[in-house]
Parts: C-alpha cells; sequence; structure tokens
C-alpha cells in the first residue's frame, strides 16, 4: 500500500499536482490545497467564489453562476480561462487546449472533492501554457479502506428557482471498488425579460462514475477507469445593458436577447494505470477523451449602439418593429484525448521525474445566423433560416509532444529543483467555403503552424527552522500560437518569484513576491471581449509586458474553552504595464504604460468563522479594486471597485445529518461584472439557499 506526499495511505492512484496540504511546504513557488472540509463550509457551487481566497488569482465574472468563469493568474488576463492550465484529476480539461484555448467550458464545481492552485516554477511540468499557474480540479476519490462504503444525500433550494441535488456511493470489496455520483443543479435566473416566461437561468446534470482495482504482490499495481457525462441548458446571452439601463436595473435584459440559450453536452473518459516497484520507484499512465458539443444560439449584434436601439424601442416599440435581427448559432463541436505517463525514480539524494505525453485536439465550427424581426409585442418572429456551415465552416487542430524531466535534489535544509519541458506542436486551421456546408469543393484556407520549444525552470526551497521556508523560483513561461495567429508567434516570458512560507504562533502561511517579463504577450479574440464577428478565434502579438506584484495569506485558528474562531486573509497587489503602442482588436488603442485590463491592483479575502458546539457559521468578505474593462476613454477604471459578502451557517443534527443556510452578496451589493462588447453584464444579487445533507 503507498503513501501520497502528505503520508496518506491509499489503494488508488488520484492524480494531483500538490497531494495534500501537507505537501505544500516542499514545493518550490505558490500552492494552495482546498480541502473537502474548506469547500463544504460554504456549499459553493461557483468556482468563483471558491477561487475568491486564493492569492493571485482574478475571476471575472460572467453569469452568476460560475458556469462559464473567466480566471487569470498573476496579470495573465482572465479570458475565458486561455492563459492557464486547467485540469480535472491530472488531464487537460478545455476542450480543446491548444487549438481553441479560449473554448467556453468549466467542469461541474459542486461534486469536486478538492482544488489545488499551483504557481511559479514547479508549473511548468504541466503546460502547455506555464505563465500564470495550473488550476487542479479533483473528483471524488474512491474509498480505500476494505470492505468499506460510503455515501451522501444533499439537497436544496434557494432564491430566483435554485435547486440542487447531490447524492453518491462508494464500495470497496476485495481490492475492487466502484463510485457513482449524481450532480443536478439549476435556477430561473435573476435576470428580468420583458416578455415570454422571463426564465434566464439555467439547468446542469453530472453524472460520474469510477471503477478502480488493486493487484499484484504487495498491492503494486492499480487500475482505475473514469467516466463522466454532463449536459446543460443555458438561457444565457452576451447582451449586456447601456449606462443608463444599467442604472435604472441593474438585472434587465433586453427582448432581442429571449431567444439566446447555449446546449452543451460533455463526454470524458479516463484510465489510470500505477505501478509502485522497488524501493520508492513510481510509474503512472494516462488515457484520456474528452468529447465536447455546443451551440449557444444567440444575438450576434450587441455593441453598445445595438444595445442603445433595442432599448430605445423597448420604450417606443413601434408597428415596423426592429427587422433582420441576427441570431447565431455558434455550432461547434469539440474532442481532445492523448496518453500521458511519468516514471518517479528515486536516486539517494536526488528524486527524478521523467514525463511524456501525446495529445490530439480539434474545434469543428460550423455555424449559421438566422434572422428575426422584433415585434411591437415584443416578441420575435423568424423571417429567414441560415444554412448550417453559412456563417463559419472550418476546423482547427492541434497534434503535441511533450516530454519533461525534472530534478528534485536534496541537500540537508536545501531543496533545489531544476525542470525542463520539451513540446513540439503542429496546429492547423482547414477552412471551407461559408457556401460549401459537405466540404466537398476544397479548402479555401490550409494553415499550419509547426512549433518546438524547450522550457526550463529551477526552484529551490531551504528550511531556515521549524517556523520558516524560504523559496525561490525562476521559470521560462510559454504558450502556442492559436491557428488564427497570422505572425505564428509564441507567447514567451521570463517569471521570476521569492518568498517565504511561515508557521509560528498558531499562524500559517505564505508571501510570496513575483515578476514577469513578457515578449510577446497573446491575446485572443472572442465575442466575449467585443471582437467583431469575422475575427473571432484570432490571436493578436501585444509585444513586451510587465507585471509585478506580491501575494500574502495568513490563517490561524483562535480557541476558547468552548468556541473555535478559524481567520484567514489573503492579499493580492499587481502592477502591470504595456512597454509599447499599438492599436487593438480586443481592448482598443493601447498607449505604452497602461495597464492591462480586468486586471485589478488590489484584491483582499477576509474569512472569519466560529464553532460552537453543533452550530457552525462563516463569513467571507472579497474586496477587489476597480479594472479597467478595455483602454478607450470610457472603458479606463470602468469595473468599479466593490465589497462582497458571503455568509454560511450549518447546524449539525448529528454525526450524519446537517441542514444548512448560505447566503451570497449577503448585504446585496450593486456592481459591474464585466463590460464586454460594449454592454455592462451584473454581478449576482443576494440569493439564499437552504439545504439538507445525510453522509454515511
Amino acid at each position: 500500500m503507498a503513501k501520497d506526499a502528505g503520508g496518506v495511505e491509499r489503494n488508488f492512484e488520484q492524480i494531483t499536482v500538490i497531494g495534500s496540504q501537507a505537501a505544500i511546504n516542499d514545493i518550490p513557488g505558490s500552492a494552495t490545497f482546498i480541502s473537502d472540509e474548506e469547500l463544504q463550509k460554504f456549499e459553493f457551487t461557483d468556482i468563483s467564489r471558491v477561487l475568491a481566497s486564493v492569492p493571485g488569482v482574478y475571476v471575472q465574472e460572467e453569469d452568476g453562476y460560475g458556469l462559464r468563469p473567466n480566471i487569470g493568474m498573476r496579470g495573465t488576463g482572465t479570458g475565458r480561462n486561455d492563459k492557464i492550465s486547467v485540469m480535472e484529476d491530472g488531464v487537460l480539461v478545455a476542450p480543446a487546449p491548444y487549438s481553441a484555448p479560449s473554448a467556453y467550458y468549466f467542469p461541474t464545481m459542486g461534486r469536486m472533492e478538492s482544488i489545488e492552485v499551483l504557481k511559479g516554477a514547479a508549473s511548468v511540468k504541466y503546460g502547455p501554457r506555464t505563465t500564470g499557474g495550473v488550476l487542479n480540479l479533483l473528483s471524488r476519490s474512491l474509498p480505500t479502506e476494505a470492505n468499506s462504503s460510503m455515501g451522501m444525500v444533499d439537497a436544496a433550494l434557494g432564491s430566483d428557482g435554485y435547486y440542487k441535488g447531490h447524492a453518491y456511493f462508494a464500495k470497496e470489496k476485495n481490492n475492487t471498488a466502484g463510485l457513482i455520483e449524481v450532480f443536478s443543479y439549476g435556477a430561473d435566473g435573476f435576470k428580468e425579460l420583458p416578455v415570454g416566461d422571463d426564465n434566464t437561468g439555467f439547468e446542469k446534470n453530472d453524472v460520474l462514475v469510477k471503477f478502480g482495482h488493486t493487484f499484484g504482490e504487495n498491492d503494486a499495481h492499480n487500475i482505475e477507469f473514469k467516466a463522466k457525462y454532463s449536459e446543460e441548458t443555458s438561457d444565457e446571452t452576451y447582451m449586456g445593458l447601456t449606462n443608463a439601463d444599467y442604472q435604472e436595473n441593474p438585472n434587465r435584459r433586453y427582448a432581442a436577447s429571449q431567444n439566446d440559450e447555449m446546449n452543451t453536452r460533455h463526454n470524458a473518459y479516463q484510465v489510470n494505470y500505477a505501478y509502485r516497484f522497488g524501493e520508492g520507484y513510481e510509474f503512472l499512465a494516462t488515457a484520456y477523451l474528452n468529447d465536447f458539443h455546443r451551440n449557444w444560439y444567440k444575438a450576434s449584434k450587441v455593441s453598445e449602439s445595438y444595445l442603445e436601439q433595442y432599448s430605445e424601442f423597448e420604450a417606443n416599440p413601434t408597428a415596423e418593429g426592429i427587422e433582420n435581427i441576427g441570431v447565431k448559432a455558434n455550432n461547434r463541436d469539440y474532442q481532445a484525448k492523448g496518453v500521458q505517463s511519468e516514471l518517479h525514480i528515486p536516486a539517494g539524494d536526488h528524486y527524478i521525474t521523467v514525463g511524456v505525453r501525446y495529445h490530439e485536439d480539434e474545434m469543428d465550427r460550423f455555424q449559421w445566423e438566422d434572422k428575426y424581426t422584433l415585434n411591437q409585442d415584443l416578441s420575435m418572429t423568424l423571417t429567414s433560416q441560415g444554412a448550417p456551415g453559412s456563417n463559419s465552416n472550418r476546423l482547427d487542430s492541434a497534434k503535441a509532444s511533450t516530454l519533461f524531466i525534472q530534478d528534485e535534489w536534496t541537500m540537508d535544509a536545501l531543496v533545489v529543483s531544476a525542470g525542463l519541458r520539451y513540446e513540439d506542436i503542429t496546429i492547423t486551421r482547414e477552412e471551407w467555403a461559408k457556401s460549401d456546408p459537405t466540404r466537398s469543393q476544397g479548402l479555401t484556407k490550409d494553415i499550419s503552424n509547426d512549433t518546438e520549444i524547450l522550457v526550463p525552470s529551477l526552484g529551490a526551497t531551504y528550511t531556515l527552522n521549524d517556523n520558516v521556508t524560504l523559496l525561490a523560483g525562476i521559470q521560462k513561461g510559454y504558450a502556442p500560437a492559436a491557428p488564427g495567429n497570422a505572425d505564428q508567434d509564441e507567447e514567451e516570458s521570463v517569471n521570476i518569484e521569492f518568498g517565504s512560507r511561515f508557521n509560528a504562533n498558531g499562524f500559517n502561511g505564505e508571501v510570496i513576491a513575483f515578476y514577469s517579463d513578457y515578449d510577446n504577450m497573446h491575446g485572443n479574440c472572442t465575442a466575449s471581449v467585443g471582437c467583431s464577428d469575422d475575427n473571432i478565434g484570432d490571436q493578436y502579438n501585444y509585444g513586451e509586458v510587465e507585471v509585478s506584484g506580491f501575494e500574502f495569506s495568513a490563517g490561524r485558528t483562535f480557541n476558547t474553552a468552548s468556541v473555535a474562531f478559524p481567520v484567514k486573509l489573503t492579499y493580492t497587489y499587481t502592477d502591470s504595464e504595456f512597454k509599447n503602442t499599438f492599436d487593438s482588436e480586443i481592448w482598443g488603442s493601447v498607449e505604452k504604460g497602461d495597464a492591462m485590463p480586468y486586471v485589478p491592483e488590489n484584491q483582499v479575502a477576509l474569512s472569519f468563522g466560529a464553532e460552537v458546539n453543533n452550530f457552525v457559521v462563516n463569513s467571507q468578505i472579497r474586496y477587489v479594486s476597480d479594472a479597467h474593462a478595455d483602454l478607450s476613454d470610457s472603458g479606463l477604471n470602468a469595473i468599479d471597485s466593490r465589497v462582497v459578502w458571503d455568509l454560511a451557517a450549518k447546524y449539525l443534527i448529528d454525526e450524519n445529518q446537517k441542514v444548512y443556510l448560505s447566503v451570497d452578496n449577503l448585504f446585496d451589493k450593486t456592481y459591474i461584472a464585466n463590460r464586454a462588447n460594449g454592454g455592462i453584464q451584473p454581478g449576482k444579487p443576494r440569493s439564499v439557499q437552504m439545504g439538507y445533507s445525510y453522509s454515511f
């Protein structure tokens, strides 16, 4: 039976980047482990709220429920998580992480068992984007205790028609374990349409199945199979509000968005194999396949001038209506598949890791646009139907071979970790005429980009004493050029960090300074950042950018004879600066010295609670300073600063049962989440959920 980095015995291999809270001290960089116990404090199903307390991480909200978060780290930018590596159980989870890094998909947060965030030199191992860091979401693990079983049933109801149903059951017998988990949730939505059933919410269902078997002498071999299926329907839109309408009613939606709806379907399969042999040797291998389909049917003209037109019409609807409103079927299919393996070799004072991965992914865009008339009664009538493929008819694909080697050398209190990542990447764009839906008339565009890159990293930790560990690291940041990058220039940077971890007088935490010097920063063109239809999917090169700052976190539990008071504070300071002047399709005219959009200078999160007998209450306060929406005069500091409070309380009926209450945005703060496409998207107003959970 093997032990993980935290010294916990386990039979079944769960692929992690950190492993446990105890393993953090050995990592030469910023690392955060959020356990199942921590996740249950607030019963969050929104990853935006979970990550609010992680230093160095920025989240730009979009739909209010965390279905499609925009996450960045250390000034990378936040658009569609396209500058970080997002994984589930150690496997890249983006629908097409090489060929379409900005694709819409995020795993169901509510069924996760723990969360890992890794930044700095140690994150180079995971790639392909190595500048910001790694977010690894860990699904529920199989039971390891012999002949044991476990399960849980959880149900909740809340504001705006919110509901949640969550259940799982797992059992281990004779070195074989199985797990089935179901998570279903949804809401009617908090935005208000002036017509129809006024539904602006979502429904999402997620099913997870796992099987594992341990065999061989001394249980040296483990094999695990994982299958996941999820589906989502969300009545969501890109269409924001004008400033005037936001001030009058921040939760309003225009009638022209009434047909907007996203439908998704995701299938994932993963096989893990682990073999432990000799004195500490370990071989891990994984094969994976992810299929993702999405069709976001939505109004395609949502710039500020169109929003003003929609608003004026609703104020004074006329018999002529508004004709030729385009509603586009953003119909796309994605696939990602590959195999990856690692060999861990203990060699005296050295611990060597060798890893390889072969990966393929693709995005098939087959889109069309229908035309509607917005009528005087604010209903919409279909006037013409577009032919499939007549709006976009192309295939982006990638093949990547990766080799990674790392040597961790221990010299008493000093541990030096040196790594080198090699990537051989081919990214291709094939395009057919929009009048050729069968793709039988030959390609109109065939572009291929071949890249070979070496990405080194060097980090070290030094245990000063029992209370303080010093750390430092330097790495090369890298992101491959996407198919729509006309110059085929990769994103490259030099990233440096240094700081310390501490554990003294009951306080534990870290303080780390970071600096990133980009030779060439990428900007990915998506509809969510206001790109024109013809340029969506393209990528732009922004040249030199500098980002610097520091992260701080500290926590302690204060105890009295009858009450425990856990307290944690995190703070992130970020200074970002463009080093050259250029015109941007995404952000407008950029002047040398401008700060990056959607990267706030200051972020603070304070959580505190009280545990009294069977009653527990926790609160989280988040402050985010103002930020640029874009670099036009009107976009500077257009995202106002805000303070948002969340509250959670639970009563433990007995060892197996609890009832809980959670309140998001306790004081009903009205704030701007983003200003994509020239319109304002609001943050979620106060919402209340009440639930009951039974574990066995």
